[in-house]
């Protein structure tokens, strides 16, 4: 990502709700500049909104809808659902470009704004660079509506059912028959389409966090918190746990025995599956520089090249396109399956395991045995501004140090989050005195001369 990005992040703008960059002003120049750059291609565009379940997601999508309107911008709005159903309902009917509002695992108070081209993938950074100056330009000029002025956006109910459709449509001989299955939904987007798509699936699954009001989204739930519902699949004897953040683009899994199963071993059991078929293009997965050394070490004994990208998902993908590959994702669960979609899927990935684990006959504890993961840990130091680390030298010494000692029996990693004002510090090691002891320290440096 650029450092000359002032409003868009790794995944669209994200801020607290009503404050800048996310105050009427901004996201009403959102809708301006948005409208203005299709209308140099099209000269009646048309736009789908969907949002999650915040209580500031109705006044939010009001306003950008007005700065559409007022550019000569159609938009129809699908109501509350997962992001990667705004990707597939832009591609799917037509439309222009497909907007959600949502700040995915963030606390209620937070929102977004993320942006996806009729294609259904998210929109490049050099086209939300290019369109950062127009809108930061009317943000200063223009006069924005009170929200509390605007008629809210009507929403078409139908929307998410053609979602769920497409979701049965892409896992075509899935039985849930003799599984019991918990699913976590965050009090999120996911919350909107669960009930009804294994209500049709079928099986014995118990939803749980389907109860949003405005505030209670990933509260104490969801792929955040994957151990809340590790207990509940033991709690309730089930076989299988399933969790997905606000926007329900990622997905974490529980087992039997009160484990977490994170998006590595998605991967693993994903690629495994998919070389079996004769699928995995190049016999390659590409990961990022977060997924566990341990990982790479599974692939290697499948015969499977394990790939680095950044971290976000946009720069998965970007990779994935580059080198063909067939799957892709991040340890945080946002898995991508270019085959069935264009962005990553929770509830998606989620159905794939189900399929894999139903035609496998094997527990997902069977299918990651041999996965034997690292050490690990990330500390994050929230920063007053992202100042690049080389220019302090004892943030530096303390990382060459990290380095120096854990050469080939670990990794460093030190990025700043692309979402919230953070530094992330990541260590992984076979020692686990030493994972700590390097974490804690580079911490403490980056602390001592950013910290908030």
């Amino acid at each position: 990502m650029t450092d000359k990005r002032k409003l868009f992040g790794t995944d669209g703008i994200r801020a607290v709700a009503g404050e800048s960059p996310l105050d009427a002003k901004t996201i009403y120049a959102v809708g301006l500049a948005l409208g203005h750059s299709l209308r140099r291609k099209n000269a009646a565009p048309r736009v789908i909104l969907g949002r999650d379940t915040r209580e500031s997601g109705p006044w939010i999508a009001a306003t950008l809808a007005a700065g559409l309107r007022e550019a000569g911008v159609a938009s129809e709005s699908a109501g509350v659902v997962p992001t990667p159903a705004v990707a597939f309902l832009a591609r799917k009917h037509g439309f222009d470009a497909g907007v959600v509002l949502s700040a995915s695992h963030n606390p209620w108070r937070d929102n977004g704004i993320k942006l996806f081209g009729g294609d259904g993938f998210k929109l490049a950074d050099d086209v939300e660079l290019a369109m950062e100056d127009e809108i930061l330009h009317h943000a200063g000029q223009v006069t924005a509506p009170d929200p509390a002025t605007l008629p809210p956006v009507e929403d078409n109910n139908a929307l998410a059912g053609e979602y769920i459709q497409f979701l049965i449509d892409c896992v075509p001989s899935l039985s849930l028959a003799g599984l019991k299955i918990v699913a976590d939904c965050a009090n999120g987007a996911a919350a909107g389409v669960a009930p009804e798509l294994f209500r049709r699936l079928g099986g014995d699954v118990q939803l749980t966090h389907v109860s949003p009001d405005g505030r209670n989204i990933n509260l104490n739930s969801g792929a955040l918190h994957p151990e809340v519902v590790a207990k509940e699949v033991v709690a309730r004897g089930a076989m299988l746990g399933l969790t997905f953040d606000g926007d329900a683009d990622r997905c974490m899994l529980s087992g039997s025995q009160n484990n977490v199963i994170n998006g590595d071993a998605i991967l693993l059991m994903a690629g495994r599956d998919l070389k079996g078929r004769g699928m995995l293009t190049g016999d390659a997965v590409v990961a990022t520089t977060m997924s566990n050394m341990g990982l790479e070490a599974a692939f290697k004994r499948s015969g499977i090249k394990m790939l680095r990208a950044g971290v976000g998902d946009r720069y998965v993908l970007e990779m994935m396109q580059k080198e063909d590959a067939a799957l892709g994702g991040e340890q945080s669960g946002h898995i991508l399956f270019p085959h069935l979609a264009t962005t990553g899927d929770g509830i998606l990935t989620a159905l794939v395991v189900l399929d894999l684990v139903a035609r496998s006959g094997k527990s997902i504890e069977e299918l990651t045995a041999d996965l034997k993961v690292f050490p690990q840990v990330i500390v994050n130091v929230r920063v007053k501004e992202k100042k690049p680390l080389n220019g302090f030298p004892l943030i530096v010494t303390a990382i060459n140090a990290a380095e120096k000692e854990l050469k080939d029996s670990g990794r460093v990693v030190i990025r700043y989050s692309g979402t919230e004002a953070l530094a992330r510090v990541m260590i992984e090691a076979e020692s686990e005195e030493a994972m700590k002891r390097h974490a804690e320290a580079i911490a403490a440096e980056i602390r001592a001369e950013l910290g908030a």
